[in-house]
């Protein structure tokens, strides 16, 4: 039997405080928020394509580490995206990065994983 992968269901995002991330993700990113789990403080939330599993990682006998790697999360105008969430009182790291393909800008959750917001805008090279 050959592996056969078609996707990818979910990614974890821990946190070391899941009401302020609730917030974050749920009402300030305004992220579809599909259920909280009962037992431990953690829930997910829809982007469309990939679930984000936000969970207390010490819930789950993690110790806490921020995610370096941005998530990047695609808007129709970065530009848009980015003055919303300043005007909500959310640091951007930097200045707006356009690649010649696609516009980037990096942000923090409260406790400091890293996310982006991201739109192709032109056709990957052939």
């Amino acid at each position: 039997m050959t592996v056969s992968v078609t996707g990818v269901d979910f990614i974890t995002v821990f946190v070391k405080d899941y009401p302020a991330a609730r917030e974050f993700y749920g009402g300030l990113l305004g992220l579809e928020h599909a259920v909280d789990y009962e037992k431990i403080p953690a829930g997910e939330y829809e982007t469309g394509n990939l679930t984000l599993q936000v969970m207390d990682a010490a819930s789950v006998g993690q110790e806490f580490e921020p995610r370096r790697h941005p998530i990047a999360l695609h808007v129709e105008d970065v530009g848009a995206a980015r003055t919303e969430l300043e005007s909500k009182g959310v640091a951007f790291q930097g200045e707006t990065l356009d690649s010649g393909v696609c516009h980037m800008a990096f942000f923090s959750d409260p406790d400091g994983n890293v996310l982006m917001f991201h739109n192709r805008y032109a056709p990957r090279p052939a």
